[in-house]
């Protein structure tokens, strides 16, 4: 998303746009993620980072995360998932990149 800044020059405004950076990254985190409202957490962490994507619990305890946008706030919504709620600990986080789909839609919990 272009965000257009003011500047001036001699008396005279000028914008400059800078340009957020997509970013699209894989999280699997494990520890006591389970049960303790982690995946509710996340939901209202990406709400207000506006981030898309989803996260679901996996079969082997761990939790799931697909998270997609700005640079920025992919960083910021990563880096409450490593401390997670309260009643969470949170033991490894493994995280890749991935390759941004543009899409949109919110965050989405699933089962």
């Amino acid at each position: 998303m272009a965000r257009p800044s003011a500047t001036t020059r001699g008396g005279a405004a000028s914008f400059i746009y800078t340009v957020a950076m997509r970013a699209a990254r894989r999280i699997v985190i494990s520890g006591r993620v389970q049960g303790v409202g982690f995946r509710f957490f996340a939901e209202e962490a990406a709400r207000r980072e506006g981030i898309h994507g989803w996260i679901a619990n996996r079969t082997d305890g761990t939790v799931e995360v697909f998270a997609e946008g700005e640079s920025e706030s992919v960083q910021r919504f990563e880096h409450q998932l490593r401390h997670g709620p309260p009643a969470a600990r949170v033991d490894h986080v493994e995280a890749d990149d991935d390759v941004p789909s543009h899409r949109t839609g919110g965050f989405v919990v699933r089962s």
